[in-house]
Order: structure tokens, then C-alpha cells, then sequence
């Protein structure tokens, strides 16, 4: 059996970090993902997916993203059911996230913490790889680059965003 999701999207509003009576951390939070066409009107529209993480990436994704940040979520999709506080039986469906990318550059409103990856498997800095290691490639060229280097400024305005 396979169930693997894999989105790239903008939070809706800033994470909601919380903690089990054991400690343990949890974040939730909204992704929007524009969908790949448009409507006949011709505009773009987007997809709201509610995602869940735990332990210390919950603690990082609540630490540095913020309504508006672009993240890439590794997980799987998640099925539950709670009786509502009227009797009615309420489900659930949301994305258990393994992984958060943080796919802006930290000068984009992200607080500087040594890197933008955090994931349950590794914490590896920056997600365009060990850019030192490339240029020691014989085959490197400009494009290879963090595109970001310099504080490139990406111009959005609250128009722009999808919710």
C-alpha cells in the first residue's frame, strides 16, 4: 500500500502550535495549492488542505513560518472521527506531515536559524544543497546558484495571495 502526498502551497494564517499533556509538540496549519487550471472565468483557483506535524519540526514550523510563507509538505493522508459536541459522529481528513520545507530565502520575513529544511529525517540547511560542494564541480555554471543569494526581493502583495 502506498499513501504519500507531497504539496507545495501558502499558509493560510500563522501555524497553531500546541502542546499534549505529555509535552509534546503540535502544530496545524492551512496550506493553499493553486490547482493547475483555471476556472471560465480564467482565474486560478486554490485548494485549502488543513496538515498536522509533531515533535520539534511542529516547533519549527510554528518558530518561522507565518501566513503568506510558501512551504512544501511531505506526508500522508490522514483519516479521523470525534462525536461533535451535538452527538453527530464529525470526520476529519488532513495531512500527517513527515516533512516541512520552508521554500523561501530567510530574509523574506524568516528569522535566520541556520537553515530552511526541517524534517523528521534530517536537518540539512539549506534546501538548494551544499553550494560549495557544486562549485567544485567541474560543470558549474550561474544557473546552478541559489537564486535567493544577495536577498533577492520577490515583490507580493496581499492581492496577490490566494486567500
Amino acid at each position: 500500500m502506498m499513501n504519500r502526498v507531497v504539496l507545495v502551497g501558502r499558509l493560510t494564517k500563522d501555524p497553531e502550535l500546541r502542546f499534549t499533556p505529555n509535552g509534546v509538540a503540535v502544530a496545524t496549519f492551512t496550506l493553499a495549492v493553486n490547482r493547475a487550471f483555471t476556472n471560465q472565468q480564467g482565474e486560478r483557483e486554490a485548494d485549502f488542505i488543513n496538515c498536522v506535524v509533531w515533535r520539534r519540526p511542529a516547533e519549527n514550523v510554528a518558530n518561522f513560518l507565518k501566513k503568506g510563507s510558501l512551504a512544501g509538505v511531505d506526508g500522508r493522508v490522514q483519516t479521523r472521527s470525534y462525536d461533535g459536541q451535538d452527538g453527530k459522529r464529525v470526520y476529519v481528513t488532513e495531512i500527517l506531515a513527515e516533512s516541512v520545507q520552508f521554500l523561501e530565502p530567510k530574509g523574506q520575513g524568516q528569522a535566520s536559524d541556520g537553515g530552511n529544511n526541517y524534517s523528521r529525517q534530517n536537518d540539512q540547511g539549506s534546501p538548494f544543497g551544499n553550494q560549495n560542494q557544486r562549485q567544485q564541480n567541474q560543470g558549474y555554471t550561474k544557473v546552478d546558484e541559489d537564486p535567493f543569494a544577495g536577498g533577492g526581493q520577490i515583490d507580493i502583495s496581499d492581492d496577490d495571495l490566494p486567500f
